[in-house]
């Protein structure tokens, strides 16, 4: 039996990850694994989009410019930095236990590697920090290989960790994916997708969840975009990949 914690989409809030992964007893002081990761008892999965905060108020808190400028080249150079540092400090977190600690590919890693979208938020903010055409400048090669590298989906046994959802057409960030709004909607409107594709359990992210993680026994699945609720995700799954249900919980730190 392994202990997995499933920690929701980052969006550069890597101070709330730290404090999450230090409560989950997932990091030391030294932001290395703990033993028990280190051994492969417990196992990290963090469920994408490390990079662009989700307003104006979290890149004023990166980047400390009290009226952050999204079309200022010295403010996208500040947040591109401080993104850069925080994703140097998780990549030399996840090569010390790289069996243990598994990291998916969000949209938004996806957006910065490939800069083929200008991804925003209703309000009007758009993330132009890694775009050079813009403004912005590239992340450095090794962390653009590093990202380059997460897998879309992580599967152990019937339990599936993704990114949005359990379809296939949910793990590529296309025209079709960014016109379809299902990829927001399908807890809601059709949860019978984790039984349909064979899932014991599913856990997902990338539709923020107000009130904290929602867990859907019925269903099987959990949506897990609360680290801003202090919020991740607890469950077992034993050696033939089934996962002990009553053992799910999301725990608040």
């Amino acid at each position: 039996m392994h202990k997995f914690m499933a920690f929701g989409d980052v969006h550069a809030d890597f101070e709330t990850l730290w404090a999450a992964l230090r409560a989950a007893s997932c990091v030391d002081g030294s932001y290395l694994p703990t033993a028990p990761v280190q051994s492969g008892l417990f196992q990290v999965v963090i469920i994408g989009d490390l990079v662009h905060p989700k307003s104006e108020r979290d890149y004023t808190r990166l980047t400390g410019q009290q009226d952050f400028d999204t079309h200022n080249p010295e403010h996208l150079l500040l947040a591109a930095r401080r993104q850069a540092a925080q994703l140097e400090r998780l990549r030399t977190y996840q090569a010390a236990a790289p069996h243990a600690v598994h990291i998916l590919l969000g949209n938004h890693d996806d957006a910065v590697l490939n800069g083929s979208y200008i991804l925003g938020t209703s309000g009007g903010l758009v993330h132009l920090e890694f775009d050079p055409g813009h403004g912005g400048v590239l992340l450095p090669e090794h962390l653009r290989t590093w990202m380059g590298g997460f897998p879309r989906e992580l599967r152990v046994g019937a339990v599936q960790f993704a990114h949005v959802s359990p379809l296939p057409a949910h793990t590529h960030y296309d025209d079709l994916f960014y016109g379809d709004r299902s990829t927001k909607h399908w807890f809601r409107d059709t949860p019978e997708y984790v039984a349909m594709s064979g899932l014991e359990f599913g856990v997902y992210g990338h539709t923020q969840i107000e009130d904290g993680i929602l867990l859907d026994g019925v269903h099987r699945f959990a949506m897990i975009d609360a680290l801003h609720a202090r919020e991740y995700l607890e469950l077992m799954i034993d050696e033939s990949g089934a996962a002990a249900l009553q053992a799910v919980r999301a725990v608040p730190f």
